[in-house]
């Protein structure tokens, strides 16, 4: 069995060679094999790829996920923004009539009514 402070190790190398996140804003605890991730990045996407990162180390038996996400405020979008985008999105997709679909935002999340011929036009791509 490896020990918790070479898990480690190789926890914080693994971490340190993933190219998105910065290694220095995550913390690692590792108690009888489980590692335990916490402190605070800026995207869901640097979170998955953390914990995605620490499942691949040998030894690891178990992940504690306790990294918080948020956003800084340059990356915060209005209502405005957001609900332009999403009418753009919805006039590029071609396969969604975009006249039969309503959208409204309301403190960021962004809700879609309407009615559409078929089950693949609900579908989010």
């Amino acid at each position: 069995m490896r020990t918790d402070s070479k898990i480690k190790e190789d926890v914080l190398d693994e971490l340190a060679w993933q190219p998105n996140i910065d290694e220095t804003q995550i913390g690692v605890l590792v108690d009888n094999g489980v590692v335990t991730l916490t402190g605070t990045v800026d995207s869901y996407s640097k979170k998955v790829t953390a914990e995605k990162a620490v499942k691949s180390v040998f030894g690891v038996r178990a992940v504690a996920e306790d990294i918080e996400v948020k956003f800084g405020t340059s990356s915060q979008k209005t209502d405005t923004e957001i609900a332009k985008a999403s009418a753009d999105a919805l006039k590029w997709n071609t396969s969604v009539p975009e006249n039969k679909i309503s959208i409204k935002v309301d403190d960021g999340w962004v809700y879609l009514t309407g009615t559409v011929m078929w089950d693949y036009q609900k579908q989010y791509r």
